[in-house]
């Protein structure tokens, strides 16, 4: 996380030209990929983009080369070069839509640096004064789109309530606008900013598999009919047609039919993630207006500007809000719950004991630290915090965290539980009081 320096050193002198901040793009939480200095946002897998071009290049090559330049001479009124230069013309356009679907902003929603303010708080005491207690935030809020009510729920890693249709992807780690799914092959999320030129590319490219396979046909039956040979013989007099003809085939299938499945989820106004997850069919969609305002929606609608200016310079303000938000006295809505997101398909991790015994551990290192560096404290509490002899209401608090408030106490930029810390006072005074008793024995 980017920490930006203090004005005028670190002892508020002026002792050289300011630092430079860095921008957006430099200090990104997520996990995509920046060319042109942030002029162009892939996702993680951006190095399958190249594999996809390949994929698409190497056959319109062998097209031209084995396939294309003989049929050239076969048609009249130089109608053969048209048939080069279309898949030529062709292949260049649909990388081009390749590249606005996999380098363009899908749609990433700015993370907070604060959490949202609480509709209430459970801080207030009998005097109505607040306590330093925690902040705690539902899971799940109700919202109405046409007249519908829709439950979004709040995403811990961005410190916000996703919007309806939003959804974190967790290779990007980002949250996105109208989310459809991640493509492995695009390398990007797909979502509200770049769906109309994924379909128009998945489109794009079934039209070309169409193209290439159709004109090695045509040019296998122009062998048939120049040389009176069998279809069979004609095939084996051009290798190359066989090879794309095979390799057509196969592309049409999974190609055409993601064509054919989108079209069905754009008549219907549904993304890939809701019709696996929600089901539509089994209750009302509250987005869906109708067969053709639906593809006037995605097709004839103005794509909405970027939330992001990833060559936007990071303030001194920015930055420090960044690092207080580190320090918030916060309650998670998950905290105390099972970790991982079921929307994205990732198994919960349950509170179990080894993973309590592992952050009982962390407690008592910093404890002990915290006690030895402070004076006028009690010297040397390093309790054994093992889960046997922990008093079961400190264990309770643990393991059912969101169950119950958990009172913070501020010391030295730290934050530690103060139950904990009551709990190891008293045990490091129980211990010197029995020194006391074991030595006045002695005497």
């Amino acid at each position: 996380m980017y920490v930006p320096p203090l004005p005028g050193g670190a002892g508020g002198r002026d002792d050289g030209p300011a630092v430079e901040q860095p921008r957006v793009y430099q200090v990104w939480r997520g996990s995509n990929e920046f060319f042109l200095q942030g002029r162009f946002i892939f996702g993680p897998d951006v190095r399958s983009v190249f594999l996809t071009m390949f994929l698409i290049i190497a056959p319109v090559v062998a097209f031209c080369v084995f396939v294309g330049r003989h049929l050239m001479n076969d048609f009249p009124d130089s109608w053969g070069i048209s048939v080069v230069v279309v898949v030529v013309v062709f292949t260049v356009y649909d990388l081009t839509l390749l590249l606005c679907t996999s380098g363009r902003d899908p749609g990433i929603i700015p993370r907070n640096t604060h959490p949202p303010e609480p509709e209430s708080i459970d801080g207030i005491n009998d005097s109505g004064s607040q306590t330093p207690q925690q902040f705690r935030l539902p899971r799940t809020k109700e919202v109405i789109v046409n007249g519908i009510s829709v439950r979004v729920k709040y995403c811990d890693t961005c410190m916000l309530y996703r919007p309806p249709r939003c959804s974190h992807c967790s290779i990007c780690n980002n949250c996105v606008e109208r989310f459809d799914h991640h493509c492995p092959w695009v390398g990007q999320c797909i979502g509200l900013r770049n769906y109309r030129f994924f379909y128009m590319f998945v489109f794009s490219t079934t039209l070309l598999c169409l193209y290439v396979f159709a004109f090695c046909w045509v040019y296998v039956i122009k062998i048939r009919d120049a040389e009176h040979l069998t279809i069979w013989k004609a095939l084996a007099k051009t290798p190359a047609s066989i090879v794309l003809i095979i390799y057509c085939f196969l592309c049409v299938w999974f190609v055409g039919g993601l064509s054919v499945f989108h079209l069905y989820l754009m008549s219907t106004n549904q993304t890939t993630y809701e019709n696996f997850r929600y089901r539509y069919d089994r209750r009302d969609n509250p987005y869906n207006r109708g067969i053709l305002n639906n593809f006037l929606e995605i097709f004839c609608t103005a794509i909405p500007p970027s939330k992001n200016n990833f060559r936007e310079r990071i303030t001194v303000e920015q930055g420090l809000q960044q690092t207080r938000s580190q320090s918030i006295g916060f309650m998670s809505p998950n905290m105390g719950k099972p970790i991982g997101d079921l929307e994205m398909g990732r198994k919960p991790v349950p509170w179990d004991e080894p993973r309590t015994a592992a952050d009982i551990r962390d407690l008592e290192a910093g404890l002990g630290g915290m006690f030895e560096e402070k004076e006028g404290r009690v010297a040397h509490a390093s309790p054994d915090l093992s889960r046997d002899e922990l008093p079961v209401e400190f264990v309770e608090g643990r393991t059912g965290m969101h169950s119950r408030q958990s009172s913070w106490v501020r010391t030295g930029g730290e934050e530690i539980d103060a139950m904990a810390v009551q709990w190891a006072a008293e045990r490091a005074k129980a211990a010197s009081g029995g020194n006391s008793v074991a030595q006045n024995g002695t005497h």
